[in-house]
């Protein structure tokens, strides 16, 4: 997956997959009494090329548990079902420890592909305290956060700063100036990622929680959508589309599709991830110096944004699980952690890095994304998140073609996912 497609799919640029082990100590018994060998890690696609760097430094402390790279396709859905049929095989394939979509926890957890590890083993009170219930399952902690990410409301500082009007953080504010000051500068009001894709679930996911509202309770086993704050939710982007605001283009985009309407200068506000400001703002960009990044907003002030990124995780047949919780270890470590930032232009987990200095003036979106992290959420959670997410691409599309209101919307909603919940 490319790291500038992975807000729907939570950055999973790095699938990093290991074959490594973890002793009784991770909360993973090792049968073999040694718990450290070589390590075989798996990739979807390191675009920046980072990664090796990294690995290399493993590789020059730890000769005898060396690292092996191995790059799983760029597509989410095929890295996915590659991972699932290795994680299938009864001989153990090849996969010992995988870095994982933060949606994939649940499923891998639930199915027994991935073991509990014991949290004594990682720094996770430095982590953004949101980001440790991603990798969360029924309680016990069944991967580590490697990257995060939230979205932010991009918008066009210039045009806002000549009008007098400061940026949004309630969707009446964004929807008075997507409605009045983008006409006069012939640009379109407002987009996200509405494709009937992940990414229009993680759009629409944000809208319910932005309203107050929820998808699913109980690790998936319980439907809580059919409320009135999730039809206030949906609401929002339907009624965008209808009155213009939102403009019918966006229902084709995805986040590259999104963020290069938003760079060309054809858009006054765009939901995206944090990519899209780095991208947006970089030399040679029609817009750059001319934009802003805040939190998104929501009914009544800042809003919810669903949590992106991934998790490492170690694969039930892992055959070296002390090495592979120590190298889990050593990539969510500070220095690395760092390097996530700076050589790979990806989130990372450790909270300390969003207030230094000389990051924050390098990377200034980093209070933004930030405070966006910090509140936050994960897509609802399910055994079946896959199944979840496609039904929801799938009303929400109809919904905001027009083809359903968005009360109907939400109760076909509530019975679809109802059907899931109870298989």
């Amino acid at each position: 997956m490319r790291w500038i497609q992975a807000a729907g799919r939570g950055l999973l640029v790095l699938g990093l997959v290991l074959t490594g082990c973890v002793s009784s100590k991770a909360g993973i018994a090792d049968e073999d009494g040694a718990g450290r060998g070589p390590l075989t890690l798996a990739t979807a696609g390191d675009l920046t090329g980072y990664l090796g760097t990294v690995l290399d430094g493993w590789n020059r402390t730890h000769p005898r548990e060396q690292v092996t790279l191995v790059e799983l396709p760029d597509s989410a859905d095929e890295t996915h079902a590659q991972m699932v049929t290795d994680l299938r095989e009864e001989d153990g394939g090849r996969f010992d420890v995988l870095n994982i979509d933060v949606t994939w926890t649940s499923e891998f957890a639930a199915a027994g592909w991935i073991r509990p590890l014991e949290r004594s083993r990682f720094a996770l009170r430095s982590f953004l305290r949101p980001v440790v219930d991603s990798a969360t399952y029924d309680g016990r902690l069944y991967a580590v956060p490697y990257v995060t990410n939230a979205g932010l409301l991009l918008y066009r500082k210039d045009v806002l700063d000549k009008e007098g009007v400061p940026p949004p953080r309630t969707w009446a504010e964004l929807e008075r100036a997507a409605k009045t000051v983008a006409p006069k500068y012939g640009l379109d009001g407002y987009a996200g990622q509405f494709l009937p894709y992940e990414g229009l679930a993680v759009n629409a996911t944000e809208a319910v929680y932005s309203a107050g509202g929820t998808v699913l309770g109980d690790e998936g086993d319980r439907v809580t959508v059919n409320t009135a704050a999730a039809r206030e939710g949906i609401d929002f982007l339907v009624r965008g589309v209808r009155e213009g605001w939102i403009p019918k283009a966006a229902l084709s985009y995805k986040e590259e599709e999104s963020k290069q309407a938003f760079q060309d200068g054809r858009l006054l506000f765009l939901r995206n991830w944090s990519y899209a400001y780095a991208v947006a703002s970089a030399p040679g960009s029609p817009v750059a110096g001319k934009i802003g990044a805040v939190r998104l907003p929501g009914p009544d002030g800042q809003g919810t944004s669903v949590l992106g990124g991934s998790d490492l995780a170690v694969s039930a047949h892992a055959r070296h699980p002390d090495s592979a919780a120590r190298l889990i270890a050593y990539l969510t470590s500070e220095r690395v952690q760092r390097q996530v930032l700076t050589r790979g232009a990806l989130p990372p987990v450790r909270a300390s890095l969003y207030e230094d200095p000389d990051l924050v003036e390098r990377f200034p979106y980093l209070p933004t994304l930030r405070a966006s992290v910090l509140s936050a959420a994960p897509r609802p959670k399910s055994p079946r998140y896959d199944q979840v997410s496609l039904v929801v691409q799938a009303v929400v599309h109809d919904a905001m073609t027009g083809h359903q209101t968005s009360g109907a919307a939400v109760e076909r909603l509530a019975r679809e996912l109802g059907a899931i919940a109870q298989r």
